[in-house]
């Protein structure tokens, strides 16, 4: 801020000296006194006399004296109105001071430094990444221990329903049958078992719809329940689509197994447990299967399943024994009863 010059003697006569006068920064060259240096007109307003004019000092009005207040204040910092608040109407400081703009390179700075870094980044996409995968395996655990089971139940359900219908209208008769076709139900009174039994044991045609399935193909085929001696050898889940063969490693010797076909009840009793054995061991659906405790020719059922639960890595095996052959026209066994 350009500061009020007093005037000086020439040095070499008796006129005094004045300073050029700039246009930009002029100042009132009159003696203030210190209470009219922040106000030109402040005294006179309110009565008080102004000094008087220093001789060889133009004389001005109001706008004269504003004008100078103008230059000495408002062009570099000082208190006038303009810069008050914050110079060119910019933001204050947290000082109260002026906040000077920022240039284009400090504010590139700034909003590279406002950016994440690649390290944050990458751990945010982590870890979505590992949300999303939790909510899929989620979502695949739900599907496979709950709707799959309630969609084989309702297959198989509707299985057993169209095979009474059938055999109460005479539809049916028993002799060979194609993969996938039910022909009998299995009743495990012990475990509240009732599933229908279907030939073959596909996955998608047969177990996955909740139903056990007949080992009838060529390599591994098996007696029928009429057949006057041989093994009866069926298979079913343990665990989902249905998973009939949950708990069969809970049945005891004497326990009731029951195969209702459309003319006879086939009841058998419970003889002998493989808690586990390879899934290889075919030997199993042997007509008379070694490791059964039978000794001789028989009338024998087989169920198998997978082991330990939730996993096929192996087989656990339960083995029958027919006791009783009962036709339809006499009632339901005594196992069914009860």
């Amino acid at each position: 801020m350009t500061a009020v010059r007093p005037e000086r003697e020439d040095l070499y006569g008796g006129t005094p000296y004045e300073p050029p006068i700039d246009e930009e920064t002029v100042a009132l060259r009159v003696p203030q006194s210190p209470g009219s240096v922040f106000g030109g007109d402040s005294l006179s307003a309110s009565g008080a006399s102004a000094a008087p004019p220093v001789a060889g000092t133009p004389a001005g009005g109001r706008a004269a004296r504003r004008k100078a207040a103008r230059g000495r204040h408002g062009r570099h910092g000082g208190h006038g109105d303009h810069d008050s608040q914050g110079g060119r109407g910019g933001p204050e400081g947290p000082s109260g001071t002026a906040a000077r703009p920022l240039s284009r390179v400090e504010a590139r700075r700034q909003a590279r430094a406002r950016r994440p870094s690649a390290a944050v980044v990458a751990s945010r996409a982590v870890g979505e990444v590992f949300i999303t995968t939790g909510v899929l395996m989620l979502l695949f655990v739900t599907y496979q221990l709950w709707w799959t089971n309630v969609r084989a139940h309702a297959q198989a359900d509707k299985e057993a329903s169209s095979l009474q219908d059938d055999w109460a209208s005479g539809k049916r008769n028993p002799g060979t049958f194609s993969p996938g076709q039910g022909f009998a139900i299995l009743h495990i009174p012990k475990l509240d078992v009732v599933v229908p039994i279907a030939e073959g044991i596909s996955n998608k045609g047969v177990l996955d719809k909740g139903m056990v399935g007949h080992y009838g193909e060529d390599a591994l085929k098996t007696a029928m329940p009429d057949a006057k001696t041989g093994n009866f050898g069926l298979a079913g889940h343990r665990n989902t689509h249905g998973e009939p063969f949950r708990y069969i490693n809970r049945l005891q010797p004497g326990d009731a197994i029951v195969v209702e076909t459309q003319d006879e009840y086939y009841v058998y009793k419970m003889a002998s447990m493989l808690p586990v054995t390879s899934p290889s061991n075919v030997s199993v659906l042997e007509p008379v299967p070694p490791g059964s405790g039978f000794t001789g020719p028989g009338r024998y059922i087989t169920l198998t399943t997978c082991t330990p639960e939730f996993t096929s890595k192996y087989r656990l095996i339960v083995w029958g024994k027919m006791v009783e052959e009962r036709p339809r026209s006499k009632g339901k066994p005594d196992a069914l009863v009860e």
